[in-house]
């Protein structure tokens, strides 16, 4: 009788756990080409929660986009990045300004691209002290996305920032180091555990060795691929599961030429949309989310 009782006490406790818990995904609008309304009602009816975003140039673009999130009751997360073709003085200064701009927007969190791989470490840390700073003063979710040409281009130097900076949270888009490192990082689970603890937002794109995306996450010849970044993705997810219920995830798999194309007529060789929705769908059935 007690067996069973524990039993039944084990199966309710992990089914009120899958309940308590959630994932918020995010669309990306990278390669958009339709107006905001009409992306925002394609990124709803695909079960998305909302779409991540750099800031509209314009105030016609920020008007009609402001729009579109209310309309269909979808949330925002913005990126901003380090403007490398300026001077580091007037970029960090443009960096920590437009983060006013976004805050008043009252984002979902904010993803940056800072920094550059050619800064000195001193210099890329006040654009990760600038940041942390906002979203200390006023009480924001700011990460330091996992990137090519950026501080964190690469994992050894990432892991020198992470030891040096207690506040770096970071967005983990681990394609980018596949690349880099030309692995699925096998071997390096050890050397990966400082910055899976770090990161608070995932971009879900499966990279492999010898570029950032694979051509269809579908596809049987990347099931390696994808097993990995699915492994890693879920250990991020259920550390801060442990002490937080919402983690939040955007697909990024991009346009083309980010994805790969045929020659001559650069058509793309498979569907972003698709990919993307089809992320979102693996990662809910594998953490058994809604």
């Amino acid at each position: 009788m007690s067996i069973r009782f524990f039993a039944i006490l084990s199966l309710f406790t992990i089914t009120l756990f899958s309940q308590q818990k959630k994932l918020e995904f995010f669309q990306t609008d990278w390669g958009r080409q339709i107006s905001w309304d009409a992306f925002c009602e394609k990124t709803k009816a695909s079960g998305y929660d909302g779409l991540e975003t750099w800031f509209p140039s314009d105030e016609k673009g920020q008007s009609e986009l402001k729009a579109a999130l209310e309309k269909y009751e979808l949330k925002v997360g913005f990126l901003n990045g380090t403007n490398k073709s300026l001077p580091f003085a007037e970029s960090l200064k443009a960096y920590t300004a437009h983060f006013k701009t976004l805050i008043a927007w009252k984002p979902a969190y904010i993803n940056c691209h800072t920094g550059n791989d050619f800064y000195t470490f001193e210099q890329n840390k006040a654009f990760i002290d600038a940041a942390n700073k906002m979203a200390k003063a006023y009480n924001i979710p700011i990460y330091h996305e996992t990137h090519r040409g950026r501080f964190s281009y690469n994992l050894p130097d990432t892991k020198n920032y992470i030891e040096a900076i207690p506040e770096l949270k970071m967005t983990l888009d681990i394609s980018h180091w596949m690349v880099v490192h030309e692995s699925l990082l096998s071997g390096q689970d050890q050397e990966l555990a400082e910055v899976l603890e770090r990161s608070y937002h995932i971009h879900a794109r499966v990279g492999h060795a010898e570029g950032p995306q694979v051509n269809d996450p579908e596809a049987p010849e990347w099931k390696k691929a994808v097993n990995r970044h699915m492994d890693i993705w879920e250990k991020v997810i259920r550390q801060k599961w442990e002490t937080q219920d919402l983690y939040t995830i955007t697909t990024e798999f991009g346009p083309a030429d980010y994805m790969p194309t045929l020659p001559y007529t650069q058509v793309p060789v498979a569907d972003q949309w698709k990919a993307n929705v089809y992320m979102m769908k693996v990662l809910k059935d594998r953490l058994q989310v809604e």
